[in-house]
């Protein structure tokens, strides 16, 4: 398989084109590396060539960076010593792209030939850092273009000298929001900001790139002259130094220090400004070894790039034809509805939105106006793409507007008889073959099927809120649920640029299955006299975006009651959270209903900004002068979350464990360095987790029992993805 290739015009320029076959963007492998080395190779050992342009055969990218299932499978690969076999491999790489940046230049930087990278859109990752081992960068203005590195998001960090390379050239401060954030941008801002030389119209990009080549210009980089100095100063010098104390400072406060990829970077940048540059990439090298030695690493790059990407690919999808969406109707124009129809419309579907009052139906769709303009504020969006999407959208009473949708989203109030009254009404107005689903986060579907003419047809599809930021859908198959049905919602999803889980029919599903024990797990703390602030640092310490009271604000204080009397109304004395229910009815009584009253578990000031801890907490439930070790109270949180997803998958509401564990990371955020729940389990070790478990349900009782699965696991030696796998072996037995 040919990946790179190479032609030289009669002016001397050779022309290497990136273009992975079967790809739709470029990403780098292995042998891709080997073939650019021998295309350099013989570009500057032959005497006709002038210089050299690299670019690519996709229309509209360079590239979409490392084929980081490679990266996964590199520790396994490289022998008894793997930390060896990644550094060496790694610097093999870091030797063809100083290669490049050399250009034939001998130690005195005499001769050479000039490099050009010429990007045709999108570059990301080695896709950028390529690039700037190149002597000049020319982007094509595709305003749709991304170019960045954004390796921190997914648990590593730019490691083929990328790191350095930027952090060189533009300073630590400048490069730290495109290092350490991950931050992406078009082209003219990369300009702006240091990263490319030139944008340039999309038809004179190859044009402008020999233009430059054959203008014989100087070639060394600043790095390799004697006396250059790193914009910003180096950490020894005063004005560095402080640079580097507030990086540190803002790392460690952004990742709690539970990220390794963010320090290790940190350190690879501070360690290496203070060593020559050859030397700098060893040190990065390095780091990133250790890095991807780490087990959060591998954890991270499995669910956020492997797991994710193939969920989004409908990697449980029916074997059914194609279910795009062509028509939606959105039932119910509130938050929820309102986000629905705009996503939709984003995604190009023609959306009826629907509610029992034109007032209310004209709020919901100047929801998606109001969006846009704010859009259109920050230059994210233009008048005529807000014209576009808005004509998308008819707002009406009208149930005759259905006719010809081929799915149907519910998205009304959470009460069994007002969903079954209106299922009832919108399925008299629509064909027979039309999809109905129902916007949900408690409702049994199976129960809400027995409204629906053909249960068959009938799904839940819970979004998260609010819809246009939360990349997670949960879909939920009723007992009844046909393939079609799963089907059109995962193409659905797909469509709306979301990520899927599919999983079966329990109380709460998955998401909120997870979600509310870790609330009340903090809740019940606080009422034992545990130091508020304690359970709210505890789990961020973890990694958690947001501690359990902190969350509950942000819910809604009133919606926990509701939940909270319509579950103890279905178990009956079967019910295990009347304590947490004390403190929320009381909150509630109190008026303190979270962040929409500017009064919850936390305190709000006039604007309603969060402040401090509200202190009419701890006069009610007085703090224990004794109070727990840090590490027990990030267990009991902990442990809330991840027995109930065993337990899902041991019930088999979960099908898959990398929906499992993807659904964690991006539908309540679970300590994205973890992998997610069955991730954390294999990190701590499955032995480990029935011992503190075991402890755990013998001081504060039975919801912290060990599941018979996770017994199992711990058994056999092994983890839960040696157990279920990671491929078409993920789902449960």
């Amino acid at each position: 398989m040919t990946e790179f290739t190479m032609a030289t015009d009669a002016d001397g320029v050779a022309t290497i084109t990136w273009d992975t076959p079967g790809k739709s963007m470029n990403v780098m492998s292995l042998e891709g590396f080997s073939e650019l080395d021998g295309l350099i190779d013989k570009a500057l050992a032959d005497d006709a060539v002038k210089g050299v342009i690299v670019t690519s055969g996709k229309e509209g990218s360079f590239a979409g960076g490392m084929d980081l299932n490679i990266i996964a499978k590199m520790k396994d690969s490289v022998g008894d010593n793997p930390a060896k076999g990644l550094f060496d491999g790694v610097m093999a790489t870091h030797k063809i792209l100083r290669k490049i940046e050399r250009g034939g230049m001998d130690a005195k930087n005499k001769g050479g030939k000039p490099i050009c990278a010429a990007l045709p859109g999108t570059a990301l990752g080695i896709g950028l850092e390529i690039p700037l081992a190149c002597h000049h960068i020319i982007a094509a203005d595709n305003p749709k273009a991304k170019i960045g590195l954004p390796e921190i998001m997914v648990g590593i960090f730019p490691g083929m000298g990328g790191t350095t390379r930027l952090s060189w050239k533009m300073g630590a401060m400048a490069a730290s929001p495109l290092l350490l954030e991950g931050k992406l941008n078009n082209p003219k801002r990369a300009k702006s900001a240091g990263v490319v030389d030139e944008v340039v119209a999309p038809e004179e990009l190859l044009a402008k790139a020999k233009e430059w080549v054959l203008s014989e210009p100087k070639i060394v980089k600043p790095w390799d002259e004697k006396g250059y100095k790193i914009p910003g100063g180096a950490p020894y010098h005063p004005a560095g130094f402080m640079t580097f104390v507030g990086a540190n400072a803002m790392v460690n406060g952004k990742t709690k220090g539970v990220f390794p990829a963010a320090k290790a970077l940190l350190s690879a940048v501070y360690e290496g400004m203070q060593v020559p540059f050859d030397t700098a990439l060893k040190i990065e090298a390095r780091w990133f070894t250790n890095v991807l030695m780490n087990p959060s690493s591998t954890a991270m790059i499995r669910s956020l790039f492997i797991n994710k990407e193939a969920l989004e690919k409908g990697a449980n999808r029916p074997d059914v034809p194609d279910q795009k969406v062509k028509k939606l109707g959105v039932i119910g124009a509130g938050m929820m509805g309102a986000g629905i129809a705009l996503v939709s419309a984003q995604a190009g579907i023609e959306v009826v939105l629907i509610d029992q009052k034109q007032e209310a139906a004209d709020r919901g769709k100047a929801y998606s106006e109001s969006y846009m303009d704010k859009g259109i504020a920050r230059k994210k969006a233009t008048p005529e793409k807000k014209e576009q999407l808005l004509n998308r959208i008819t707002a009406t009473t009208d149930y005759a507007a259905l006719a010809g949708a081929d799915l149907i989203i519910e998205a009304v109030f959470e009460d069994v008889g007002v969903k079954a009254a209106v299922t009832k009404e919108v399925l008299a107005a629509v064909g027979p073959d039309c999809i109905f689903a129902t916007n949900t986060s408690t409702l049994p579907i199976t129960e809400l099927a027995k409204a629906a003419d053909n249960a068959e047809q009938f799904i839940g599809i819970h979004f998260f809120s609010p819809v246009e930021k939360m990349l997670l859908v949960e879909i939920i198959k009723g007992k009844q649920t046909g393939d079609r049905a799963v089907a059109k919602a995962l193409d659905f999803v797909r469509q709306i640029r979301k990520t899927p889980i599919v999983v079966n029919d329990a109380r709460f599903f998955y998401a909120n299955r997870c979600i509310i024990p870790y609330i009340n797990e903090g809740i019940r703390l606080v009422k034992e006299g545990v130091e508020p602030t304690l359970v709210e640092n505890a789990a961020k310490l973890l990694g958690m975006p947001l501690g359990p009271l902190q969350l509950v604000d942000e819910t809604s204080i009133d919606l926990g009651v509701k939940i909270a009397k319509a579950t103890r109304a279905a178990m009956g004395d079967d019910y295990p959270d009347g304590e947490v229910d004390e403190v929320l009815f009381w909150m509630a009584d109190e008026g303190r209903l979270g962040r929409k009253t500017s009064a919850g578990f936390y305190a709000y000031d006039e604007k309603g900004k969060r402040q401090g801890l509200w202190d009419g907490l701890e006069a009610r439930y007085p703090v224990s002068d004794a109070q727990p070790e840090l590490s027990e109270v990030q267990h009991r949180l902990l442990f809330a979350q991840v027995l109930e997803a065993v337990r899902a998958l041991e019930e088999g509401v979960l099908e898959d464990i990398r929906e499992g564990d993807v659904g964690a990371i991006l539908g309540w955020g679970f300590a994205p360095w973890s992998g997610g729940p069955f991730g954390w389990l294999d990190i701590l070790g499955a032995e480990r987790a029935v011992e503190l478990t075991e402890a755990l349900a013998k001081k504060h009782g039975a919801r912290f029992a060990t599941p018979d699965l996770l017994r199992e696991i711990a058994a056999s030696g092994g983890g839960f993805y040696d157990r279920f796998g990671t491929g078409s072996d993920a789902k449960a037995a």
